[in-house]
């Protein structure tokens, strides 16, 4: 019998983390053949989500297991503490909103025993998502499929189900600035996608701005991308070779017409235009140190407070050290 493990990042998800519970239990009631828990991990919460973590614990006992963050470290971290702590077969990741539906885990199932390492839902509609937001959403899709190798499927979420090889892979990458949908397509393995309508949030508001979720797509297309990089080397190339064509036409002007040109109009247009591309290129350039900076500083990804994970693992191993000392 297969264990099924669902990783569940959560920020001031206090409403939210018992209806995920006892909705994922009820789809595995019709389950027979897999046993499974939850890992629910707290991203410093500041509403009273750890509290309802320890009190689902106490009713539901193994089933759940929670981390709890000494501060908010970023849903990316979340993810990436979530699946390192994971350490059954089948692994899920899922929102604790219940916009990911749970029913989608039969299909995901059905998958992985058909071969596949890896079972994800893609939405196939954005109903009540902004208009704005669907659009910028379907333009970050279009532009970082051109320029890097990876392929990001449009409507593609996190809520996936994955076998342990494939999330031993991902545990691989430890770079600091993740974005685990990247990650998750660079890795490789094959990915079947299971279509699902989509759902609004049970409760609460989403955390994600619409400024965040451009932070997050720049944050995904500079993790991946060198494209800025060589841009700047055309963008470059591209103004030196427009410089020259004006300085040859202001040099046959000014001999056409050399009473009309005093020059200074068009050397403060030069100065504000190559001062303008300079600054952008360094910002570009700036980017990428950044992330080099801060890869040098080998800062842990996230920092603990409170582990159920390993406080059993640390039970199970002293119950056995008893043991073995009374035989």
């Amino acid at each position: 019998m297969k264990h099924i493990e669902i990783v569940v990042p959560c920020y001031n998800e206090e409403a939210c983390v018992a209806p995920l519970f006892e909705a994922v239990e009820r789809v595995f009631a019709g389950i027979k053949d897999h046993e499974w828990s939850i890992l629910y991990v707290n991203d410093g919460s500041r509403d009273g989500t750890l509290d309802e973590l320890k009190r689902l614990k106490e009713v539901k006992g193994d089933r759940v297991q929670y981390i709890s963050f000494a501060r908010n470290f970023g849903k990316e971290s979340a993810i990436y503490a979530g699946l390192s702590n994971s350490t059954w077969d089948l692994v899920v990741l899922m929102d604790a909103d219940l916009q990911h539906p749970p029913e989608l885990i039969p299909e995901f199932i059905k998958g992985i025993e058909e071969g596949y390492d890896c079972c994800g839902a893609c939405r196939v509609s954005r109903k009540g998502e902004p208009l704005i937001r669907s659009a910028m959403s379907r333009m970050f899709y279009g532009i970082i499929n051109r320029v890097t190798s990876m392929h990001l499927v449009q409507g593609g979420s996190d809520y996936r189900m994955m076998t342990r090889q494939m999330v031993k892979s991902i545990l691989l990458l430890t770079e600091r600035e993740r974005f685990t949908k990247g990650i998750m397509s660079w890795v490789g393995f094959e990915t079947k996608w299971i279509p699902y309508e989509n759902v609004e949030r049970y409760a609460g508001k989403t955390k994600w701005s619409f400024f965040g979720l451009v932070r997050y797509a720049w944050s995904g297309f500079i993790a991946f991308a060198t494209t800025p990089l060589r841009a700047v080397t055309w963008l470059g190339s591209i103004i030196v070779l427009a410089a020259v064509a004006f300085a040859i036409y202001t040099f046959i002007d000014a001999l056409n017409h050399p009473e009309q040109r005093t020059g200074y109009a068009t050397i403060i247009l030069m100065l504000l235009f190559l001062g303008g591309i300079i600054i952008t290129i360094l910002g570009v350039i700036g980017e990428y140190i950044a992330r080099i900076y801060m890869e040098l500083k080998h800062r842990p990804i996230y920092i603990e407070k409170i582990n159920t994970v390993k406080e059993r693992k640390d039970s199970v191993h002293s119950d056995g050290e008893v043991s073995d000392a009374e035989n």
